[in-house]
């Protein structure tokens, strides 16, 4: 049972909400370790096929580490199973993740939702890495995630003056999908997680695992990986039923085969 989470599954999709809402939905130790009890439990769970993380109330989707806790960490700390390796999870995670940002995503909070595969915001919303200003970096992949999705010159900006940007300057520089009305938030992650819930489960995890995996390697390598997961798929009953789906004029029924 978890504590500082609420969790739904609705056609499909899977959503869990940081329910934290008096501490701005904080990413203390114990809502890390609900989060990934969460996923495994779904990792297995063929009625969920996509999952979508948001926060309670309008006023944040998620803050980063308790500043108080922080004050405290030593670099030892620093060494152990944390944050870094949840989020590694989410990004590896065999099913499709949307983060809707419901309003601010700051430090950790704003490094959850980079590990997301989407990311759609709140008009409202504010996004931002301000660790700099405690003097420490963000440590969660902050650094490399933002600087894949938003290039290099943008990530240095945000990370070394940490200042927020707004949801219409993420999504200009392409760090969200879009920026919705906030009433729209919900409805709109909703429509993209059904979209995503209608393509194949094994295209959607090759297809991450070759962007991902693709992007840290030379070209020649990323091709590939790209031909070998193309082999795996053209075998597959996913893919025959796909394109006889087509054919027929008909919705494809995939059984991640």
């Amino acid at each position: 049972m978890a504590n500082n989470l609420l969790i739904n599954v609705e056609d499909g999709i899977g959503i869990i909400t940081i329910n934290r809402p008096e501490v701005r939905n904080a990413l203390n130790a114990e809502t890390l370790r609900e989060l990934e009890a969460v996923l495994e439990e779904w990792r297995e769970n063929d009625e969920v096929a996509v999952v979508i993380f948001t926060g309670a109330g309008e006023k944040s989707f998620a803050a980063g580490a308790d500043i108080a806790q922080l004050q405290q960490r030593t670099m030892r700390d620093a060494l152990k199973p944390n944050m870094t390796s949840v989020y590694r999870k989410i990004e590896e995670y065999e099913k499709a993740t949307i983060a809707a940002i419901n309003g601010y995503a700051l430090g950790g909070g704003l490094e959850l939702a980079l590990a997301c595969d989407l990311r759609i915001a709140a008009d409202h919303a504010k996004l931002g890495l301000p660790e700099l200003n405690l003097a420490i970096i963000p440590g969660a992949g902050g650094t490399q995630r933002l600087t894949r999705i938003v290039g290099k010159g943008k990530a240095m900006e945000m990370i070394l003056l940490g200042d927020m940007v707004s949801a219409e300057e993420a999504s200009r520089i392409g760090l969200v999908s879009k920026a919705v009305k906030k009433e729209d938030l919900l409805q709109e992650a909703m429509e993209m997680a059904r979209k995503l819930a209608a393509k194949g489960p094994l295209a959607v995890r090759l297809a991450k695992a070759v962007i991902h995996h693709g992007a840290d390697a030379d070209m020649g390598m990323a091709l590939m990986m790209e031909k070998l997961a193309q082999t795996i798929l053209m075998g597959s009953e996913d893919k025959l039923e796909g394109t006889r789906a087509f054919l027929e004029k008909r919705k494809p029924v995939f059984s991640g085969e």
